[in-house]
């Protein structure tokens, strides 16, 4: 298990859409990826539990990965919150 704190700086809004995306780029991996917030444990593989959130820019979060490529997983959730390129 990997987990990893990550202050959410993406460059728009966190409305549906970079939700969806963040929910697209946790479900690529086969590791479980969840996020912590605010005394939340969150499926980011799930858009509705994502959405419960309510995430905003500033906010620190931690990002938990459980499995066999939880590394990529952790490195990818990371960046994409920070508002960096992805590796595909």
């Amino acid at each position: 298990m990997k987990k990893q704190t990550v202050t959410v700086s993406i460059k728009e809004d966190l409305d549906t859409r970079p939700i969806a995306m963040l929910v697209q780029v946790a479900s690529q991996y086969d590791s479980s990826v969840y996020i912590e917030y605010d005394s939340k444990h969150v499926n980011a593989k799930s858009i509705m539990g994502m959405m419960t959130l309510a995430l905003k820019n500033g906010d620190d979060v931690d990002v938990v990965t459980d499995g066999d490529d939880e590394d990529a997983a952790a490195e990818n959730m990371v960046r994409y919150l920070r508002g960096e390129p992805i590796a595909v």
